[in-house]
């Protein structure tokens, strides 16, 4: 009975709390909403300059969240603005006679190498309107001075640097640390190049992983090193020669070896650009910021009734639902609802993804052919469109490609860990298993797995491959055989996926949206972005809707025990995946 009545108690207090809870969210939600409708819409001077800093992360899709104050766990901002809506401001002001000329401070740039050579080949674009870029910089990254080579004119502060070193990528190995813990990892994979999970079964890397990285990051320094050429009248042989031998160790050199056009602080950098916006001082400068420029300029056109559909495919390909990857059942939806709306006439799917589940990748390649028929999809590959991301990019109307984009990677493997050696070592847990059949507990984590199960394993991987293989070959238009040499899970530059054949064409998201327009006959239209970003409110909402679930587990330990061992139970088992072989940051 005292059980009972504890258990109505604790029911009724997680009820009580769950409203309170509840009760001060909705105040919140009032006020933000009453502090929204209250704060003006910026407005564009009659004359002004459009100024970026970058400082706010450039995504996929833009996000700026009302609600985000409300995120109970805290952490960063979620503010981000989105690749698209960053060109069309740009493209934007290169016809507004209010916009004078563009100022970038590119000191805390903060986006991919792909998004940045897209914002490069949209200011270049503005500048062809017959109006100015200008660009600053306290210190210059090779990333940002690569991106500031679209302006005019470079300036930086006098105490800065703009080094140019070349690009890295570097790798670690985890097999000793591994031994040492009493993990076995067991790799099983198609195609020579493919290097994932590599670093748990090997203390150093393959010839093959190495060939293939260093054909990537030679490719993203050609495409700098040649633009950077072009833009500041440098030959790529000085521009190396400068980089091998460290020339550029202070603004000074910089200077001296046409880098930059000045050396100033900021104070004097107002005055070169109140002389150019033709006014005497800096009072007299008037500015607006990209994110308010944008806000004061968007405008939807809701007669136009003809659309095209950009789906955002971004992040790791998995199976089930989640907001926050491609997941085979939530991202199919998005598909469907596009396929289903007869106002939409064409789609750009923008891919930026490492790949991941083969099997989600299948699901996702099923709806985007069932989408075709009805439509044309036009492919828009952002930093990576590899591996599963490949997958549903092949079969489609038209590739389009970033040079800086890594693609490809076309192979499988499966992984199983051991970790029977660990526990009896460290945690002095000595696992027992009970079966049925013979290799019942295959992939069980428990032990190693035998020849005849690699075999088993290995099978499955080569029915897979040859799916992916038939797939990009239909896709494609090209043969078995000739996939089946560039694949082998090797990684390729856009710049090299263009004239192997795995994309048609160098472009960004803005030429993706221009060549669906032609696809489908368009001379008018409006753009409709899929998924809608959810924000931290519809993220509580969903947290308190499953509270009661959530109090029950937090207030029994032995279900906590239960739902984690389900967990475990639910990922292990054989799983194959279609994904890049590492994580990719240059060293920069």
């Amino acid at each position: 009975m005292k059980n009972f009545l504890k258990i109505i108690a604790g029911t009724f207090i997680g009820s009580l709390l769950a409203m309170v809870l509840g009760f001060f969210i909705l105040l919140g939600v009032v006020g933000s909403m009453a502090t929204l409708s209250s704060s003006a819409k910026p407005v564009v001077p009659k004359s002004a300059v459009l100024s970026f800093n970058f400082k706010t992360a450039i995504t996929e899709q833009s996000v700026e969240d009302p609600f985000a104050m409300f995120n109970p766990l805290g952490g960063a901002s979620s503010k981000t603005q989105g690749i698209l809506n960053l060109i069309e401001t740009i493209e934007k002001a290169a016809t507004d006679q209010s916009i004078k000329f563009i100022y970038m401070n590119v000191t805390d740039l903060n986006a991919g190498i792909s998004h940045i050579e897209e914002i490069r080949a949209a200011l270049v674009r503005f500048r062809e309107s017959g109006k100015p870029v200008i660009a600053y910089a306290d210190n210059y990254s090779q990333p940002a001075y690569y991106l500031a080579t679209a302006a005019d004119k470079i300036y930086m502060n006098p105490g800065g640097m703009a080094p140019l070193t070349g690009l890295s990528m570097s790798s670690l190995f985890f097999k000793d640390l591994l031994d040492k813990a009493g993990l076995e990892v067991q790799l099983i994979r198609h195609g020579k190049f493919k290097a994932a999970a590599e670093q748990f079964i090997s203390n150093k890397m393959s010839s093959e992983n190495r060939e293939q990285i260093q054909a990537y990051i030679n490719a993203v320094w050609k495409t700098w090193v040649d633009d950077i050429s072009a833009a500041r009248g440098i030959s790529p042989e000085r521009i190396n020669q400068m980089a091998d031998n460290l020339e550029l160790h202070s603004a000074q050199k910089a200077l001296d070896a046409n880098l930059v056009d000045g050396l100033m602080y900021k104070d004097k950098l107002a005055d070169t650009l109140a002389k150019l916006f033709g006014v005497e001082s800096e009072k007299q400068l008037k500015m607006i910021s990209s994110g308010d420029y944008s806000k004061a300029t968007f405008k939807i056109n809701f007669k136009e009734k003809n659309k095209i559909a950009v789906i955002y495919a971004d992040g790791e390909i998995i199976m089930g639902k989640s907001d926050e990857n491609i997941a085979s059942d939530s991202f199919i939806e998005h598909i469907s609802r596009v396929r289903k709306d007869s106002t939409i006439k064409a789609v750009v799917l923008r891919v930026n993804s490492p790949g991941g589940s083969a099997q989600s990748s299948d699901i996702i390649d099923r709806e985007i052919q069932l989408l075709r028929e009805k439509k044309p999809v036009i492919i828009s590959m952002g930093d990576y469109a590899a591996s599963g991301g490949y997958w549903i990019s092949a079969k489609s109307d038209k590739i389009l490609t970033n040079n800086t984009t890594l693609t490809g990677s076309i192979g499988v493997f499966s992984m199983a860990v051991n970790i029977e050696k660990g526990l009896k070592k460290h945690l002095h847990i000595n696992p027992e298993t009970v079966t049925t059949n013979r290799y019942s507990d295959l992939m069980s984590g428990f032990r190693p797995i035998e020849k005849r199960e690699i075999e088993f394993v290995q099978a499955a991987i080569e029915d897979i491959y040859t799916d992916f293989i038939n797939l990009v070959s239909e896709g494609r238009n090209l043969t078995p055989e000739k996939v089946d040499e560039i694949a082998q899970g090797r990684i390729w530059s856009g710049l090299d996926a263009v004239q192997i054949g795995l994309a048609d064409e160098r472009g960004g998201i803005r030429e993706a949206i221009n060549t669906a327009a032609a696809f489908s006959g368009l001379e008018s239209y409006r753009v409709v972005e899929y998924p809608v970003k959810k924000t931290q409110l519809d993220k509580l909402m969903e947290i308190l809707s499953d509270g009661a679930y959530a109090a029950k587990t937090v207030s029994n330990p032995g279900m906590m025990v239960e739902n984690a061992y389900n967990y475990l139970r639910k990922e292990s088992g054989i799983r194959h995946f279609a994904r890049l072989p590492f994580s990719v940051t240059l060293n920069n």
